[in-house]
């Protein structure tokens, strides 16, 4: 795709075709001229673990590659030539406007998309971004290797480059089995490798071009596809008002699209709240709606609501499939003091799977807060066999050795390598080494690190720890 006749995106889907979308709208705009937007080219789909852009001029580009099951997103931006997008070229760059932005989405499908994370929920990914030069349009890219493969005319032309130093790599072109062209060179991030055979092919169809290293391993590949058009998707459909939606299971999923979504204009209120005067008993519903007025401070409103959806998930079983709505019960019940049924609900959130490590971490917050440190322990125990990385349960648990006169030097440090920057589990460290300065260069000037993680404390009642880290936010923030 040429942009201005300079830059060359570097942008692979199924079928190697690009799609232009205008970005407010998300309309296609391909067919129209003169139009001076934003604008974002997005993958609808890819095959493939990269995005890139080139500059032709420079011989020169950016990569970014990752799991494409991970990282499906794949968009490009630019401002667009119009008097807007000039000045923001001008608010952005020094002297070489206009640019391109890269923009991917990891467990989302595009830069704007969102995804849920669950309580205490760890997501994990690895991506690079790594420049190359002189290949050009990349097909396939890994960590270590970028290789382009071009037919032009009856000359078929190899470009790759490498990331790193490698010595005596193996370049092969073959097809249905056949070596069409085979060659070894060292390659190094400053010697991008260039060649050319002859060909009577008229098209690269299931032709493979492959690096191997001199101990047999793969550094990239690329099997050229047939080709073919995709149709141009659809653009995204408005959600409708509430009361044209046919069903409460339509309103349901509508206003959690807007909860995802965080839409400016449209208010989840309106389609919770239509699909419960239709089904004042629906439990998706009153559990959204609930979750929701919790998030917004209104908790003993919420109250009400996860207990309608308990009512109807055990009309005829007392023992329901998912104990979500326990656990989000007892989160409430804690907000507004009720600490025994906030226990009760917690306990019966650890029946369900999917709620045992957020309920098991709660039953050990409010064991401390009852002094029973030994409980606090077997359940915040319990709590990190169902999720191990869980941090602010890892810090709990040093807090409760701590109150229990146990040493935990050695569980903090395996901690740390698990996350070397929480905050939590620095506090905890320094506590034990008698020396918190490391935490509190850590922490810096930001008042919200310091509430955070006292808030932490509070949540076990260990208010003179919380009361310690409040009085280093004044100390830090004021000497800053």
């Amino acid at each position: 795709m040429d942009h201005g006749k300079r830059a060359v995106s570097t942008f692979p889907i199924a079928t190697g075709e690009y799609y232009k979308y205008d970005y407010s709208e998300g309309i296609d705009i391909s067919c129209y001229r003169n139009i001076e937007v934003p604008t974002s080219y997005m993958a609808a789909h890819s095959d493939y673990d990269f995005i890139g852009n080139f500059d032709e001029q420079k011989d020169a580009g950016l990569l970014h590659v990752a799991d494409h099951h991970i990282s499906p997103g794949k968009k490009q931006w630019t401002w667009g030539n119009s008097d807007f997008g000039q000045a923001w070229d001008r608010n952005l760059t020094d002297e070489d406007g206009p640019y391109i932005e890269l923009m991917t989405g990891v467990y989302a499908d595009n830069q704007p998309d969102f995804t849920w994370l669950k309580p205490y929920e760890e997501k994990t990914f690895t991506q690079y971004f790594m420049p190359y030069k002189h290949v050009g349009r990349v097909k396939n890219a890994t960590k270590d290797a970028a290789v382009n493969l071009e037919l032009r005319g009856l000359t078929c032309k190899i470009k790759a480059y490498t990331s790193g130093s490698f010595e005596n790599v193996s370049i092969r072109v073959f097809k249905n089995g056949a070596v069409l062209f085979a060659d070894r060179a060292n390659f190094a991030p400053t010697k991008p490798y260039d060649a050319s055979f002859s060909t009577e092919l008229s098209e690269l169809t299931d032709c493979t071009v492959s690096l191997t290293d001199c101990n047999g391993r793969l550094l990239v590949s690329y099997t050229e596809a047939s080709p073919k058009l995709e149709p141009t998707p659809e653009p995204a459909d408005a959600l409708p008002p509430p009361e044209q939606l046919k069903s409460t299971e339509e309103l349901y999923l509508g206003g959690l699209h807007l909860e995802q979504y965080r839409h400016a204009t449209f208010s989840p209120d309106d389609y919770y709240l239509e699909g419960l005067k239709r089904d004042p008993s629906d439990i998706r519903l009153n559990n959204a709606y609930g979750l929701l007025q919790y998030r917004r401070g209104n908790f003993a409103e919420s109250i009400g609501y996860f207990q309608k959806a308990i009512e109807k998930q055990t009309w005829k079983n007392p023992n329901p499939y998912s104990c979500e709505c326990y656990f989000n019960l007892g989160l409430a019940l804690t907000m507004i003091g009720d600490l025994d049924a906030a226990f009760d609900a917690f306990y019966k959130s650890t029946w369900s799977y999917e709620t045992q490590s957020g309920g098991y971490y709660w039953l050990s917050c409010l064991s401390c807060r009852k002094g029973d440190f030994q409980s606090a322990l077997s359940f915040i125990e319990q709590s990190l066999i169902r999720n191990w990385h869980n941090m602010k349960a890892r810090t709990l648990k040093a807090a409760i050795l701590r109150k229990l006169g146990f040493p935990s030097l050695d569980f903090l440090s395996k901690s740390r390598k698990i996350d070397p920057l929480d905050m939590g589990i620095l506090y905890e460290y320094g506590l034990q080494k008698n020396d918190v300065s490391e935490w509190e260069k850590a922490m810096g000037a930001s008042s919200h690190n310091y509430l955070e993680l006292s808030l932490d404390y509070v949540k076990a009642g260990f208010y003179d720890q919380a009361l310690a880290i409040l009085s280093a936010c004044e100390r830090t923030c004021t000497r800053m």
